[in-house]
């Protein structure tokens, strides 16, 4: 096999993906990882409601994508026995999509809500009364022969999962009962991640193998399931019975991962910044037409995670990269920086 033909088998998603996804999934509370204070709290919700035989109150989480959100919201409607009824802000394109859905829930059941910062106005402003009072508003007719229908809908939970909180309005974000943020995970966790997922694909993988695929997963489970879904297709390719050290670099190596987890749109951003605007300040919308990028892109994919690494920092003037970035790709910083 040409190494083009390995490239190609390694790099691209298996069909099985996604099905896989799903099988890795904690799919009890007690194998959910990391995140301890926000199930911490959770639980209380939780079992409040199961002692006063209520509905768990709405719960809104947030943070960066692959971090756990859907499958906390999953783990909270098993742990109150509820059914879940699953939909994201862009599948809910009108109104009658949102009734058709809330008319339909049983009494106890979960909504969830993915995406929820794609909900446009009309739709936030149906959940509402939905969320507070359990009433469903619906108009019939336009102009002055319109009216409202108002419906009773059973006693239900919503949970809504989004990236970027600051997009729902104030009035929407103020009725969800809870309110949680899941964080970065540690590398201890991420660790324990990958072997549980390792003994569910019948992956054998030593200690420090999991260890350097933790260290590239930019601390979220998402990249640290896909990276070593692609390590486990190098062994196959490779005929390795076992996942080293060495073997878990090779992997990543060949897929251009650093060991931080930087990949070659995160280095080239960087070297970007670096080379043609000596390190910055620059404006966000500068850079993204310097690499042919959208600029939202660069603020919800990119930044967040080299901001942790404290790699770049956002300033009034725009984007600067620090020390510590020059130092990870080998670059002279200049001499303001020293």
């Amino acid at each position: 096999m040409s190494t083009e033909e390995l490239k190609k088998n390694i790099e691209e998603p298996n069909n099985d993906d996604q099905a896989i996804d799903v099988v890795l999934r904690p799919q009890k509370w007690d194998e959910y990882v990391g995140q301890e204070q926000v199930k911490k709290n959770a639980r209380v919700i939780i079992d409040a409601a199961r002692i006063r035989k209520e509905p768990v109150d709405h719960i809104l989480l947030y943070g960066q994508a692959g971090l756990g959100k859907t499958t906390l919201a999953r783990l909270i409607a098993r742990e109150m026995g509820a059914t879940v009824k699953t939909t994201s802000g862009p599948a809910i394109e009108k109104v009658g999509d949102l009734a058709a859905i809330l008319s339909n829930l049983e009494e106890g059941e979960v909504l969830f809500i993915d995406e929820a910062h794609r909900l446009n106005k009309l739709i936030e402003e149906i959940l509402y009364p939905a969320m507070e009072s359990r009433k469903l508003n619906i108009v019939i007719g336009k102009g002055t022969g319109a009216r409202t229908i108002s419906l009773d809908l059973p006693p239900f939970s919503l949970l809504a999962a989004t990236t970027r909180v600051n997009l729902l309005s104030a009035p929407l974000r103020s009725r969800f009962g809870a309110t949680f943020r899941l964080e970065y995970y540690t590398q201890e966790d991420i660790e324990k991640i990958v072997k549980r997922s390792a003994k569910i694909l019948g992956i054998d993988i030593d200690a420090d193998a999991a260890s350097v695929l933790a260290k590239a997963s930019r601390n979220t489970p998402r990249v640290a399931n896909r990276l070593l879904r692609r390590t486990r297709d190098y062994i196959a390719v490779k005929k390795h019975k076992r996942v080293t050290e060495g073997v878990a670099k090779e992997t990543l190596a060949f897929l251009d991962v650093d060991e931080l987890g930087l990949e070659t749109h995160d280095r080239n951003f960087l070297k970007t910044i670096i080379e043609k605007f000596g390190g910055g300040p620059v404006g966000v919308k500068t850079i993204a037409a310097a690499i042919g990028e959208e600029a939202a892109t660069i603020e919800e994919v990119y930044e967040p995670y080299l901001m942790k690494l404290g790699f770049i920092k956002r300033t009034p003037a725009g984007r600067v990269v620090e020390l510590a970035a020059f130092e990870h790709l080998g670059l002279k910083p200049p001499r303001k920086l020293i």
